[in-house]
C-alpha cells in the first residue's frame, strides 16, 4: 500500500523547495522548484506543441550531469523569461555552475498557454515573467499552497478550472518520490462531467474528495470533451490554450539516464488523470530530478516499483490541483468545488 509522506507535496524529497508568485489581474503565474545544492535531472516531452529552455542539456548523452533548478510558467512563450528571474536570484546567491570562473545557474524552463483565460495581458513592451520568476525564488520553502497559484493561477481543463497539484508517496525502502504539476490540458480530468476524477483509483485517503468512479459509468464518459469545444469565446468556437507541465523527484540515487526513465514513467499518470492528453494542441512535458539525499541505490525491481509510483503519484498531483482551485472574478470555467453531480 502506498502512503503520502509527511506533506503530500514534492518538498516531502529532501532537497527540494517550492516557490510560487502569481498575479490575479494577469490570470498567470510562475511556479519554481529549487534544488539545495543541485539535482540530477531529465525530461521528457509527449505533448505536440511544447515551450521550453535549455532541456537539450538535459538529455542522457549531454555534457551537464545535473540542475539548480527547474521552471513551469503560464504565458506561453512569454513565459519562457521566468528562467531569467529565477536566474538571476540564484547568481545573487554565489548559486551554479563554475565555468571559467563564473557561476552560471543551470535552470531548464517549460511554458503552458494561459493567454487567452481572461486575465489583462497589456503589459506593455516586456512581459511580467522575469519579476515573477524572482520572486518565486524569494518565496521558496518547503510549505506551499495548491489550487490557484503560480503556474496554475490561470490554468483551465476541459469544463473546469485547472491549477497547481503536488503529491508525495513512500515506499517501502524508504524511497521518497513527489509530483508537482501545473495543470492546463485541453481534456478533461473528471469521468465525463461528474465530480468524479478518473485518478481515482490512485487516491489515498480523500485527498481530491474521495469519491471514486461513479457507478454505473456516465453516458458521457467516453465522450471526448476538449477545453473549447463546449464553450463560445468571443463569440466563437476556439482551440487552443492547453499544456500540463510537470515535475516528478526522488531521494533515490539516479544516473541522468534513469532520471529520463523516471520522466517518461510519470507520464503514465497523465494518462491515468487526464483524458485525451498528450494531443497535438498540448505542449505535455515532465522534468526529472532526483537529490540522491537517501543514498540509496535501486535494483531492478525497486526501480520497477519507482517508476510505477512516479505515474500514480503524477495522476494524484494533478486531481489534487483540479482539486484545490478556487474562483476568482471573470473565470470562464467553474471550480471543481461547484460542480454537482
Amino acid at each position: 500500500m502506498f502512503r503520502t509522506g509527511p506533506r503530500n507535496l514534492i518538498t516531502d524529497v529532501a532537497g527540494l523547495r517550492v516557490g510560487n508568485a502569481s498575479d490575479a489581474r494577469l490570470k498567470s503565474g510562475v511556479t519554481t522548484v529549487l534544488c539545495d545544492g543541485t539535482a540530477v535531472a531529465g525530461v521528457q516531452i509527449l505533448g505536440g506543441a511544447p515551450g521550453t529552455r535549455e532541456t537539450d542539456l538535459l538529455e542522457p548523452h549531454n555534457s551537464v550531469e545535473a540542475v539548480h533548478a527547474v521552471v513551469l510558467s503560464g504565458g506561453s512563450a512569454f513565459g519562457l523569461d521566468a528562467a531569467s528571474g529565477v536566474q538571476a536570484a540564484l547568481r545573487e546567491r554565489g548559486i551554479g555552475l563554475e565555468v571559467g570562473g563564473f557561476r552560471v545557474p543551470i535552470v531548464p524552463a517549460a511554458i503552458l498557454f494561459d493567454l487567452r483565460n481572461g486575465g489583462d495581458k497589456d503589459w506593455g513592451r516586456y512581459p511580467p515573467y522575469r519579476d515573477l520568476g524572482y520572486e518565486a525564488v524569494q518565496a521558496a520553502s518547503t510549505e506551499f499552497q495548491l489550487g490557484t497559484i503560480g503556474a496554475g493561477t490561470g490554468a483551465l481543463t476541459s469544463g473546469l478550472k485547472g491549477g497547481l497539484g503536488s503529491a508525495s508517496t513512500l515506499l517501502d525502502n524508504g524511497i521518497t518520490i513527489g509530483a508537482l504539476a501545473a495543470i492546463n490540458p485541453t481534456g478533461s480530468v473528471t469521468v465525463g462531467r461528474t465530480r468524479h476524477f478518473w485518478a481515482a483509483p490512485f487516491e489515498i485517503g480523500d485527498e481530491f474528495g474521495g469519491l471514486g468512479y461513479p457507478s454505473p459509468m456516465p453516458d458521457d464518459a467516453k465522450r471526448i470533451l476538449l477545453k473549447y469545444r463546449d464553450k463560445r469565446v468571443g463569440g466563437q468556437m476556439e482551440t487552443g490554450g492547453n499544456t500540463t507541465i510537470a515535475v516528478i523527484a526522488t531521494d533515490a540515487v539516479l544516473t541522468k539516464a534513469a532520471a529520463k526513465r523516471l520522466a517518461i514513467s510519470a507520464h503514465d499518470g497523465f494518462v491515468r488523470a487526464i483524458w485525451p492528453t498528450h494531443t497535438p494542441a498540448d505542449g505535455d512535458l515532465v522534468f526529472a530530478l532526483a537529490t540522491g539525499t537517501s543514498g540509496v541505490e535501486l535494483g531492478a525491481d525497486a526501480a520497477i516499483d519507482l517508476y510505477a509510483a512516479a505515474g500514480a503519484t503524477m495522476a494524484r498531483a494533478i486531481s489534487r490541483g483540479v482539486f484545490a482551485a478556487t474562483p476568482a472574478d471573470d473565470d470562464l470555467f467553474p471550480v471543481w468545488s461547484s460542480r454537482s453531480g
